[in-house]
């Protein structure tokens, strides 16, 4: 999970968590430190050739923006397949469109109001529950 803002995160994690969904959610709160992880030091993104990756992403990130993350995702051969999900408070239709054109899964604008917020992610974490990830090369 990339997402800056500490409340959203627990929501998020939360909500996930009372669908049924129990594999483990790593916080990162900027792209430096998730891209690290995902694409390794060296920047190949062999290190996540054969995990099994589902990527929930905010746009609106303190370092980069989601966009750029999306795209280096997205054009490596390793991580290519990992289903990317955006959660972000952007509802601009360019925007939306942009991020399926890169490859994104899933676009849900984050509703302003909690419980919105709540039961959007909730709706998310029973989508998460019966989804199949595929495997990576």
């Amino acid at each position: 999970m990339i997402e800056d803002d500490e409340g959203h995160a627990r929501l998020i994690e939360k909500n996930i968590r009372r669908a049924g969904v129990n594999n483990e959610i790593l916080p990162f709160t900027n792209g430096t430190e998730a891209l690290a992880y995902l694409l390794g030091e060296d920047g190949s993104g062999e290190v996540s050739a054969r995990r099994q990756l589902l990527i929930l992403l905010d746009l609106n990130l303190p370092d980069m923006t989601g966009i750029d993350i999306l795209e280096k995702l997205k054009s490596n051969q390793h991580t290519r397949r990992s289903p990317v999900v955006v959660l972000t408070t952007t509802d601009d239709a360019r925007e939306i469109q942009r991020c399926y054109d890169l490859g994104a899964n899933v676009y849900i604008t984050k509703p302003v109001n909690y419980e919105g917020f709540a039961n959007a992610i909730r709706q998310l974490g029973l989508f998460f529950a019966v989804m199949q990830v595929p495997e990576t090369d």
